[in-house]
């Protein structure tokens, strides 16, 4: 068995047959890469809920066509186990990041292979119009070729089932058994691309569903027509992913006609030139449609990342522009859904609002003024996909107002079971048009929401643990806050924790730990599921901006302290 980095190199050496991988693999094999070797080839690279992840290159912790065949060829084998001699499906997409066609056509290639019936987008398409195709052409699964907001250097391999909802655990442990068992150079079967579409193995999805996409996203408006003649200004950047297309359809269909788009992030590049960390929770990442903002003044700013399953939102304050957190978008539109619904009288009976356990504790007080049922689930909008999917199978999809997560992820419809920035857009403009009628930027909408429910604050902060031995370092850590959980942080007394790991939780087993302080503030920490890093999350609430402030600054620093 090849067990050492270098031993598996070298078998790579003698199986590979693409130029560029055989180069780069040459140089890593040259005298003084060691560590560089090591980090390509010390594990595989893991596969979990959210599928692949990785830095495109040669290698078994790389994404290159090696590692993601294999993955392919394990998904294969586990959509035949459960076929029950049907001809099953799945439908692909990809996002504008390095070998996403190369992929794309190699992973499709393996279906055909393996009798698998395969869709694919013959362009770049946002990850929800993925979750969307998958349910709306009735296949068994899906990939999504992205790595969402990773820097330029990262692909990935998002898998989902039939629901068009990203992996269960079980169902990921099941494939990854399945891949374990492959070996990457003997096992992959594969056939020509052009042949298999010829056959019809191979159908490339038509505009018609992108389309029918649209048309769902639209029905999940909720604006007066007295709100929806206010006029808007909006600044929007795809963030040079997938974006443009169908934001540009949804604002033509919603009437939102000054737009103005960011120039030099129009258009598709995996290189990210302007923005090299295309994650739209920093404000790095909107400098380019700041700038523009700056010049041509609109009541909102929004930036989707690559994928399009997340958005970012500056708005208006004072002479500059204010950028909302993840958590505030979603307690403005949970807030803004509740009025408007009920004002045209579609507010569902017993409605539900769906978010995670390191999301604001601000929407527990708004939805019970409202009158709504906020569930929590764990981190990943598969479960609050999973939330829909279980209302749907009985009926009771309509109960479903809103699904968000702290990380700028947002849906308000049934039309996908993942998120979906495109609706989002949608929504977040319907709000500005319905608080500029009142006079009001988001900016003041959200002080004002927080002078009536007591200012909750909420911070992200992330440890990084890279190179080979991150993975150890992250487990210790985790060990160290359940064998020896801290007494007192940011000089409160630690009154309760509660471990995730436990099955009293009632929520599936998971890597996350919660530490509650006397005063009412929290704080959690988990590790990330797709980055060597640990991620701390932050809560308090006081009764001034300054104060919250203030508790914040201080639980980051014991936070900090606490990671090392």
């Amino acid at each position: 068995m090849t067990s050492t980095p270098a031993l598996k190199a070298q078998l790579w050496r003698e199986n590979v047959d693409d130029a560029d991988l055989l180069a780069e693999l040459e140089q890593l094999m040259a005298k003084g890469n060691e560590d560089a070797l090591a980090d390509a080839f010390f594990q595989d690279l893991e596969f979990g809920t959210a599928g692949l992840r990785g830095i495109v290159g040669v290698g078994t912790n790389r994404m290159n066509v090696y590692t993601v065949g294999k993955a392919t060829q394990g998904f294969a084998d586990y959509l035949n186990k459960h076929a029950n001699g049907t001809t099953p499906s799945v439908a692909i997409a990809r996002d504008s990041r390095h070998m996403g066609d190369e992929f794309t056509r190699h992973c499709a290639s393996i279906f055909a292979a393996n009798g698998i019936r395969v869709h694919v987008y013959p362009r770049i398409e946002p990850t929800p119009a993925l979750s969307f195709a998958v349910r709306h052409l009735h296949c068994e699964g899906g990939i999504c070729m992205t790595a969402s907001h990773n820097p330029a250097a990262y692909n990935g391999y998002k898998v989902y089932d039939e629901h068009g909802c990203q992996i269960a655990t079980e169902v990921a442990d099941e494939i990854s058994a399945c891949i374990a068992s492959i070996d990457a150079f003997a096992d992959v079967r594969t056939c020509d691309f052009d042949q298999a579409v010829e056959d019809g193995m191979i159908l490339w999805i038509d505009d018609a569903v992108i389309e029918a996409y649209i048309d769902a996203v639209m029905d999940c408006s909720v604006a007066s027509q007295d709100d929806k003649d206010v006029p808007l200004k909006v600044v929007y950047t795809p963030l040079n992913g997938t974006g443009l297309e169908c934001s540009q359809i949804m604002f033509e269909r919603a009437g939102l006609n000054d737009v103005v788009i960011v120039e030099s992030q129009a258009q598709p590049d995996g290189d990210f030139p302007t923005c090299p960390y295309p994650n739209p929770e920093t404000r790095e990442a909107l400098e380019e449609a700041l700038t523009c903002a700056r010049e041509v003044k609109p009541d909102v700013v929004l930036a989707s990342d690559p994928d399009a399953d997340r958005v970012g939102v500056a708005v208006p304050d004072g002479d500059d522009f204010a950028l909302l957190t993840g958590n505030e978008i979603g307690i403005l539109l949970l807030d803004y859904l509740c009025k408007a619904r009920r004002a045209a009288g579609t507010m569902p009976d017993k409605p539900i609002a769906v978010s995670t356990i390191v999301s604001t504790a601000m929407i527990d007080a708004i939805g019970e003024r409202a009158g709504v049922e906020v569930r929590r689930v764990l981190t990943g909008f598969k479960y609050i996909g999973g939330i829909v999917t279980d209302l749907q199978s009985r009926g009771e999809q309509d109960r479903f107002i809103l699904g968000f997560e702290e990380s700028y992820g947002y849906c308000s419809g049934a039309h996908v079971r993942d998120k979906d920035a495109i609706n989002a857009e949608l929504l977040v403009c319907q709000m500005a048009q319905y608080y500029k009628r009142q006079g009001m930027t988001l900016y003041e909408a959200m002080r004002s929401l927080y002078d009536d429910y007591g200012y909750y604050a909420n911070r992200t902060i992330d440890v990084s643990f890279p190179g080979a031995d991150g993975a150890s370092a992250m487990a210790d850590l985790m060990k160290r806050l359940r064998t020896q959980p801290p007494t007192e942080l940011a000089g409160r007394a630690v009154v309760g924790t509660k471990d995730y790991t436990d099955p009293s939780t009632g929520l599936p087993a998971a890597n996350v730990i919660e530490f509650h302080l006397d005063n009412g503030a929290q704080v959690t920490i988990r590790p990330s599921g797709t980055e060597p890093k640990v991620k701390a999350y932050l809560f308090a609430v006081e009764d001034t901006q300054e104060r919250s402030v203030e508790s914040l600054d201080e639980l980051e620093a014991a936070a900090r302290d606490l990671m090392r």
